[in-house]
């Protein structure tokens, strides 16, 4: 039995995530912290790095926490929590970074209907270089005007 908790619970945090990170982006990214994520809107360094990626930081902290948690504290749903967030971060890494920005060159030639919905939405994303009247800011969720 707790094996199907220990399934839920990962795959819940998996999909929560996706309306946290949603919320962080429109709230937090594009209000107090547009500091840290503005260079990534505006282009406006040489660097490969952008002081967007913090983002990453945290939410690795978080999870690496709930590791602890769960190995020092004994606390079994920590571990789901943890590798839903860590997975979580890795399909957004992949997402974002590698097949939309291509940080790395990987996956230019992925092309089907749901991976010209997600261009298309980022792209309109970040088509606003300011902090305001921005759209779209979920990840591997988007309205489904952008795969028509």
């Amino acid at each position: 039995m707790q094996t199907v908790f220990w399934i839920l619970i990962f795959l819940g945090t998996f999909f929560i995530m996706e309306f946290n990170a949603w919320f962080t982006h429109k709230y937090i990214m594009h209000g107090f912290l547009w500091n840290l994520h503005k260079d990534h809107h505006q282009k406006d360094h040489d660097s490969w790095f952008e002081r967007n990626d913090a983002f990453f930081v945290f939410y690795a902290i978080v999870s690496i926490l709930c590791f602890y948690l769960w190995s020092y504290e004994a606390i079994w749903y920590t571990l789901p929590i943890g590798l839903g967030i860590l997975v979580y971060g890795m399909a957004y890494f992949i997402v974002h970074d590698i097949f939309i920005h291509q940080r790395f060159k990987l996956f230019r030639n992925v092309d089907n209907k749901y991976a010209r919905g997600l261009r298309r939405a980022h792209k309109i994303h970040h088509k606003h270089l300011g902090k305001h009247k921005g759209e779209n800011f979920g990840m591997l969720i988007v309205p489904f005007k952008y795969f028509k």
